[in-house]
């Protein structure tokens, strides 16, 4: 991998990695497993990967754990491993939303490094507690908004920061899937449940789902800050619980003289046809780029009045913000996972700096709790708009 200090940190001891959550059926949790595996960064020793005790000894033995260190409960993980000498360094929770905020504060408080899941919590009372807590914990916390990690998105983050868009105008983002079209949450399918859950996922369905993605890579690629919104929230499945689909107007806050920036964001679970359709386009009074998920090598510039321009991850034109985060040469594709282990490898950095004392290298870059604050108080914004007609809402 290009990352920056690569062999210097390959020479570093693996991090000793717990998980909370990601047990047997989970997708995210082996999505996070092997993210953390790519880079051979951490070692997973330790782990409460179920709700309950008899899945999380089963889900444990499944993945070859020492059954000494496969928990009951992370409340149980957190005393026990943080009293080893060979305990665990950091963990990963990887459960619904609202496990997020008890896990995060029991491993802060005994000074184990956080890798979580987002949205942050369930409620922006929470990510504002675990904010508290992170902010005077002796540890890192590290939020996986994996999208982030693209080398392309890097790229796109570092041409607005060269000025190459000019002053930023527009930015149109957008998160449709489909595979919530019908109630498949009433057929009992896992993943379904809780994310339409107000209990286990909080006040946001697509809009805590999808819409903090699409919410946080705005903001990652242009560096702008949000400062209020109008959204439209609808439940369109019958006897649904939580938005489905959200149409939402954006307005940023002003750079000095500047004319504040616009923007709009689509989120949908009900749009057939749209698998993972995350996109995004920004318009400055220099240029314009685009970058779609799907095909994450590639990024379309167009300078104004000239040609439209192709930028492919380590071709002719990429910088290098791109290349340090880049494994393989030009034409051999990367892809969802090797973004999410980005996330992991930029944690290891961070965690190695921390271990000896060092500065971080600036050119480390990992989403962090205030990005989760950010992420929560945009779904609860959302959701107060929408309830009074779509009126503008301060975040």
């Amino acid at each position: 991998m290009a990352i920056e200090g690569k062999d210097e940190q390959a020479r570093e001891p693996k991090i000793r990695l717990g998980m909370v959550g990601g047990g047997a059926g989970a997708f995210i949790g082996a999505v996070h497993r092997m993210a953390a595996r790519l880079d051979d960064q951490f070692d997973l020793v330790a782990g409460a990967l179920s709700s309950t005790p008899e899945k999380a000894m089963a889900s444990g033995r499944d993945l070859g754990l020492d059954p000494e260190r496969c928990y009951g409960s992370f409340q149980e993980m957190a005393e026990k491993e943080s009293a080893r000498p060979d305990g665990i360094e950091a963990v990963s929770i990887v459960t619904p939303n609202h496990v997020h905020f008890a896990a995060a504060k029991a491993f802060l408080e005994k000074g184990i490094h956080v890798i979580c899941d987002k949205p942050l919590t369930s409620n922006l009372e929470d990510a504002k507690a675990l904010k508290e807590v992170a902010d005077k914990a002796k540890a890192l916390f590290i939020l996986t908004h994996n999208y982030t990690g693209y080398p392309m998105v890097r790229q796109a983050r570092e041409m607005v920061e060269n000025g190459d868009l000019g002053t930023l105008r527009l930015v149109q983002v957008e998160y449709p899937q489909d595979w919530l079209t019908e109630a498949v949450e009433q057929t009992g399918a896992k993943q379904a449940v809780w994310r339409t859950d107000p209990a286990q996922s909080g006040a946001g369905g697509s809009t805590g789902d999808i819409g903090t993605h699409a919410y946080n890579l705005a903001c990652f690629i242009t560096g702008l800050t949000l400062d209020s919104l109008a959204a439209d929230l609808d439940s369109f499945v019958e006897g649904r619980r939580l938005d489905d689909n959200a149409h939402v107007m954006l307005r940023f806050a002003a750079k000095g003289s500047e004319k504040p920036a616009k923007g709009m964001l689509w989120c949908s679970q009900v749009a057939p046809g749209h698998e993972n359709g995350l996109k995004i386009r920004v318009y400055g009074t220099k240029g314009g780029i685009e970058w779609v998920q799907a095909d994450p090598n590639y990024l379309w510039f167009t300078p104004f009045g000239e040609s439209k321009r192709l930028i492919t991850r380590n071709g002719a034109g990429a910088g290098a913000a791109a290349g340090r985060v880049s494994r393989i040469p030009s034409g051999h594709p990367e892809g969802y996972l090797e973004a999410f282990a980005t996330i992991y490898t930029e944690a290891a950095h961070a965690i190695n700096a921390r271990k000896k004392g060092v500065s971080l290298d600036k050119a480390v870059i990992y989403p962090t709790v205030d990005d989760g604050v950010k992420g929560v108080a945009f779904v609860e914004a959302c959701v107060a708009s929408s309830k009074k007609n779509g009126a503008w809402v301060k975040l």
